[in-house]
């Protein structure tokens, strides 16, 4: 979110807040991207706010709530409020609950695997419309094709990443794993350590796919342990989620913190990963 609007945001989240009868007398910036996470004080309600055209909030409670119901580790919404999604001056807003961080910080890939593996087995029981993980592959596809959109990234870097996104997605569909709903996006900064075990949280991402998509964003150690794993067909999805993000950071809108050296560093990643997995991999 543009920094000009934390402002407005903030006060958005908290007039709806005290609206619902939770007191908010001071707001903390959590984290910021495409919404603005606050944490809300004293009533210590965690706030997600976005711009009203981000349309994906009511989804994101719902399958939240049908995520709690098959006890997969999920963040809960805020229990005080009806569990709804709450539009004010331009912003929709979300309330959940609040979880006071609890050591270690750096989660044992072990446990990462278990807990991922305990998501997509509550997955596994939803059918819920989601999008397939290739639509998510062709926005990134978008934005590297359009040069309006991404202006700074240069002739050689954008002929490797549409290169990249085409046959990596292909090589991905072609594999013909198996596929079910998947978070789309279980990195560690979307998995909370909490006094109640591991909690993933952001379900806006949601696809369709292989698992194998998911412990792409995992660390690389998580895959050791998460059984049954197609371990050609997980390389592949880590390079090619590699090139999205990628993509993303040669976005002109982009806010991601230091985003440019980022963007920078991550295409020299592919290219060593590329030529790692063999000629086939360029072509």
């Amino acid at each position: 979110m543009e920094a000009s609007e934390f402002p407005r945001a903030t006060a958005a989240a908290m007039s709806t807040a005290a609206a619902l009868g939770l007191t908010a007398d001071d707001a903390v910036v959590l984290h910021d991207s495409n919404k603005l996470t606050l944490r809300l004080l004293p009533c210590d309600v965690l706030a997600r706010v976005a711009p009203a055209a981000h349309q994906v909030a009511q989804f994101e409670i719902e399958l939240a709530q049908r995520l709690a119901e098959t006890e997969s580790p999920v963040a809960a919404l805020d229990p005080r409020v009806e569990p709804r999604v709450h539009e004010r001056d331009g912003f929709v807003i979300t309330l959940w609950t609040y979880y006071e961080p609890v050591p270690p910080q750096e989660v044992p890939p072990a446990d990462y695997a278990h807990a991922l593996g305990r998501l997509h087995a509550g997955m596994r029981k939803l059918d819920v419309p989601a999008p397939h993980f290739t639509d998510r592959v062709e926005e990134a596809r978008q934005l590297v094709a359009g040069r309006d959109h991404t202006p700074e990234l240069a002739d050689a870097d954008r002929e490797l990443l549409a290169d990249t996104l085409r046959n990596l997605r292909r090589a991905v569909v072609e594999r013909g794993g198996a596929e079910q709903l998947l978070h789309g996006e279980p990195h560690p900064g979307n998995v909370l350590t909490t006094k109640n075990g591991l909690l993933f949280v952001d379900l806006e991402t949601c696809c369709r796919g292989p698992v194998e998509f998911d412990l792409a964003h995992a660390p690389e150690e998580v895959g050791d342990h998460y059984p049954g794993v197609d371990r050609d067909l997980l390389r592949d999805c880590r390079i090619l989620m590699l090139a999205m993000i990628t993509a993303w950071r040669w976005d002109r809108g982009d806010q991601f913190p230091d985003g440019r050296r980022l963007g920078t560093e991550w295409l020299g990643r592919i290219r060593e990963a590329l030529d790692s997995r063999g000629p086939d991999a360029h072509g």
